[in-house]
C-alpha cells in the first residue's frame, strides 16, 4: 500500500494509543500516522507476542515503535513487525523513565549513538520497512548540541532518514515521565539548526503542540508535526489534518462526505466495531476511553464525560452507556458537531 507522508501524526503514548485509541482517530482522518504504544524487545521474544502485534485493519497507516537495545532481538522483532503488516518501524530513543533506564533502552541511548547505529542497521536488515528514530534533543541539563548533532549524524548513516524530535532534553534522574513533559523548556530553534544541518534528512516535529495555527507555523520548515496528548485531551483536532495534509502535499480530497463528518458521525462509524470488540470480550471503558475528549470545548460536553466515565454505568459493560452518554450531548450540540 502507497501513503501520504507523515506530514501529522499522533506520537506513541503508553496506556493511550492502543488498537482502540488508534481506530478511533483513524473514524477522524484518513491520512494521519498512527502509532503504538512502545512495545518492548522483551515483550515480543518473551510474551504474548500476537496479542503485542495486533492491530486492525482500518488503522493503516500504522506504525509500530519498539523499545530495545539489543541489536539481535531488534532483527528478530523487526522481520515479526513486518509480518504482522505495520507500516512504519520505530525506534523509542526518548522515553526518560528509570523503568526503561533500567532495561538500557530510550532515552539513555541518545549518549550512545553507535549502539544506537547498530539497531537501526539491524532492523533495517531483517525487514523492509522504514526504520525510523524518535528522540529528544539532548540528556539532562546539558543545552549544548553537539551531543545530538553527532547522535543523528551516525544513526542517518546506518540508513536513518526519519527522526522524529520531541524538542526538549530529557532529564534522566529526579524527574518523573510526567515531568519531563512539562518542565525541561521546548527549544525548537534546535530542531530547526538541525533540519538546516542535515537537510537531505526527514525531521518531524514533536513536543507542545496543541492547535492548528502551531502545526501551520511549523509546516513551514519541519517536514511534519507530531502531536502528543493533545490528541485524547482533544481529538477533534485530528478532524482538520486530512485539510493540512492534502494541501501541503498537493492532492485532493476527494470524499466530501469525510470532509463532512461530525462528532456524532465518527462515533456512529464505530459502533459496529465496539459492538465486535464486546462481543469478543473487551471492556466497553477500553473501547471508549479515548472517546472521552471528542466533545472537548462544546456545550454538553462535560455531561457526556460524566457519563461515559461513570464506573457504574460501565460495569454493565454493552454499549448503551455511550447511547445514554450521546443523549446527554444531544441536548445541547448544533448540527455540525
Amino acid at each position: 500500500m502507497t501513503f501520504k507522508p507523515r506530514t501529522l501524526s499522533v506520537a506513541p503514548m503508553i496506556d493511550w494509543t492502543d488498537r482502540h485509541c488508534r481506530r478511533f482517530h483513524r473514524a477522524i482522518s484518513q491520512h494521519t500516522w498512527v502509532y503504538t504504544e512502545m512495545i518492548t524487545t522483551g515483550a515480543l521474544v518473551f510474551g504474548d507476542r500476537k496479542r503485542f502485534l495486533a492491530f486492525n485493519e482500518e488503522e493503516h497507516p500504522v506504525a509500530f515503535q519498539v523499545g530495545g537495545s539489543d541489536p539481535d532481538h531488534l532483527g528478530q522483532c523487526a522481520k515479526w513487525i513486518e509480518q504482522a503488516g505495520y507500516d512504519e518501524l520505530n525506534l523509542n530513543v526518548g522515553c526518560p523513565s528509570e523503568r526503561v533506564q533500567k532495561g538500557s533502552f530510550g532515552a539513555c541511548l541518545m549518549a550512545e549513538p553507535d549502539l544506537v547505529a547498530d539497531c537501526v542497521k539491524a532492523m533495517r536488515d531483517n525487514c523492509q520497512l522504514e526504520v525510523t528514530v524518535k528522540h529528544r534533543i539532548g540528556l539532562d541539563y546539558d543545552e549544548t548540541e553537539n551531543m545530538l548533532y553527532d547522535f543523528v549524524g551516525k544513526v542517518s548513516e546506518a540508513g536513518c532518514q526519519t527522526f522524529i524530535v520531541h524538542a526538549r532534553n530529557a532529564v534522566l534522574k529526579g524527574l518523573s515521565p510526567k515531568e519531563n513533559r512539562d518542565i525541561p523548556p521546548l527549544r525548537y530553534e534546535v530542531v530547526k539548526r538541525l533540519k538546516q544541518h542535515f537537510p537531505s534528512l526527514q525531521f518531524i516535529l514533536n513536543g507542545g503542540i496543541t492547535t492548528i495555527e502551531e502545526i501551520q507555523a511549523h509546516l513551514q520548515w519541519a517536514d511534519g508535526c507530531m502531536i502528543g496528548r493533545e490528541a485524547y485531551s482533544n481529538p477533534w483536532l485530528l478532524a482538520r489534518f486530512d485539510e493540512i495534509i492534502a494541501e501541503k502535499e498537493g492532492f485532493e480530497l476527494g470524499n466530501t462526505a469525510e470532509q463532512a463528518k461530525t462528532r456524532f458521525d465518527v462515533i456512529d462509524e464505530l459502533r459496529s466495531y465496539a459492538h465486535q470488540q464486546l462481543s469478543q470480550g473487551e471492556s466497553i471503558r477500553n473501547i471508549t476511553k479515548s472517546w472521552l475528549g471528542l466533545f472537548h470545548g462544546q456545550a454538553g460536553g462535560r455531561l457526556y464525560r460524566q457519563v461515559l466515565s461513570d464506573s457504574t454505568l460501565l460495569k454493565a459493560n454493552n454499549w448503551q452507556v455511550v447511547e445514554d452518554a450521546l443523549a446527554k450531548m444531544a441536548k445541547h450540540a448544533s448540527p455540525m458537531q
